[in-house]
């Protein structure tokens, strides 16, 4: 699956909406570094990275792409390719080192100046609050599963727009809260590490309640300020049209995809979600009186993560399994369906096996138009990881993502011109970066990070996605 590019040369697709913002998207502790600098506190993936064992490698996002010194210089990268936006998440530890209390103003300054830097750059910021970096005196008191932790959030969320909300206009309040609470507190995969399934449903509440309660505390600072929040979405099929088969579809989407998008913009969990988890935890268990309507706040954007598709059966051993599904049984995060296996499509994979199907993209995008109107859309995040390598000129050839941005791309146009009320992409990511539990072994960048020396090495995909941004236009066939 390889694509060459011709520097300069974009074939002529129909052009997408004047204003459709093109950008690319980081966060805070993937790519920053400078755990200890400037007065910042511990977040609870210091805390993880640091346990031997949690991360392939023992890698920590001690220095990361040491964005934190360099973010200049990467800025001027930004400028270059001539990103419209620059999606990225204020480090909470970093503002917050408690977790609520006292503010480091240091933390705020970095803030300042970068901000200041993409404006005067001519690149939009898009800030978003929480990107998983929990402090740790939080975590120590109960974490995401202690729901006071909702309204330090909110303080933090007030903070920030206090401090940045002038020059800032676009805000995400969580990102992908089904991987903070059901990686982070059932599988335990992520920070941090927990395995415990009640615990896990009432973190994805605390976390809704959490962005509904800053959601409002940015409104009642900014009546103009334009708010979102980040959930990762995947297509579910039915492995079969079996009973068994059809329930795991329903299952699956109702806890991936149901669950957060219907409490936000129907005010409402799913009653057959609510009935699945029944086993480990019960409604009133989680949720008081008023949640579900400062949950469902109004918002302006509705920003989606993409980066694969699912198929899923309910008959353990009836197919193929996907190798980049999580695990099913004891320590899964699929908490109440336990039982549901995750078959391949025997489609391409990236280098996290995760199979490559933009269509999934267009069939999310559609549908979340027609279940939800009245909401514009963004694809937040969508990217793929694969091995990178410096080749003899200099330059990092990677075809492969490149072909892989271009048909998700596509997809994006193709649903523009369906009507789909969709405003933005961002590509995940800028800079390689410390993927989570992967290290630094998984290389998601348009830009390429030698990560002993930190030199930068735009790749062709970089390079390919300069040329579409000043087309403002999607590739062609």
């Amino acid at each position: 699956m390889t694509t060459q590019w011709t520097p300069g040369r974009v074939d002529a697709p129909p052009v997408l909406p004047t204003g459709f913002t093109l950008g690319a998207a980081t966060s805070a502790y993937q790519v920053e570094g400078a755990v200890s600098a400037d007065g910042r506190g511990r977040s609870i993936w210091d805390t993880f990275a640091d346990t031997p064992g949690k991360v392939v490698g023992g890698d920590t996002g001690e220095v990361a792409s040491d964005h934190y010194h360099r973010y200049r210089e990467d800025v001027r990268l930004m400028a270059e390719l001539g990103l419209t936006a620059y999606r990225f998440s204020v480090a909470w530890p970093r503002i917050v080192p408690a977790g609520s209390g006292a503010v480091n103003e240091a933390g705020l300054d970095f803030y300042r100046r970068l901000v200041d830097a993409l404006l005067e750059a001519g690149i939009e910021p898009w800030i978003t609050l929480y990107h998983w970096d929990l402090p740790q005196p939080l975590e120590d008191a109960g974490g995401w599963p202690n729901r006071d932790t909702a309204y330090r959030f909110a303080e933090f969320a007030d903070v920030v727009h206090g401090a940045l909300g002038d020059r800032v206009s676009n805000w995400i309040t969580v990102n992908e809260p089904w991987c903070a609470a059901f990686v982070g507190y059932a599988s335990g995969e992520h920070a941090p590490g927990r395995r415990e399934p009640r615990a896990a449903v009432h973190a994805a509440h605390h976390l809704m309640l959490g962005h509904g309660l800053a959601a409002q505390a940015i409104r009642a600072r900014s009546a103009s300020a334009r708010i979102g929040v980040g959930l990762n979405f995947y297509p579910v099929a039915p492995a079969s049209d079996s009973e068994a088969d059809r329930d795991a579809a329903r299952r699956i989407d109702g806890l991936q995809n149901r669950f957060f998008a219907d409490a936000v913009l129907r005010g409402a969990y799913p009653a057959d979600v609510l009935e699945d988890l029944s086993a480990v935890t019960a409604p009133e268990e989680f949720i008081r009186e008023g949640d579900l309507a400062t949950i469902s706040v109004p918002i302006d954007t509705l920003c989606i993560n993409y980066y694969s598709r699912y198929r899923v059966s309910g008959t353990p051993g009836t197919g193929k399994e996907n190798a980049s599904a999580a695990p099913t049984g004891a320590g899964s995060p699929w908490v109440g369906s336990e039982h549901v296996s995750f078959l391949s499509n025997d489609l391409p994979v990236t280098n996290m096996n995760w199979e490559i199907d933009e269509t999934g993209l267009s069939e999310i995008l559609v549908r979340l138009a027609r279940d939800y109107p009245g909401v514009e859309l963004a694809v937040t995040e969508n990217g793929a990881a694969f091995d990178d390598e410096v080749s003899p000129d200099g330059e990092v050839h990677d075809g492969e993502r490149l072909a892989y941005l271009d048909a998700h791309l596509r997809a994006c146009r193709d649903v523009v011109e369906q009507g789909v009320p969709l405003i933005g992409y961002f590509a995940w990511t800028f800079l390689d970066n410390f993927e989570w539990a992967w290290g630094y072994g998984k290389r998601f960048g348009l830009v390429y990070v030698d990560f002993a020396t930190q030199r930068r090495i735009p790749k062709d995909s970089a390079r390919w996605y300069a040329e579409v941004i000043k087309a403002r236009r999607a590739p062609a066939e």
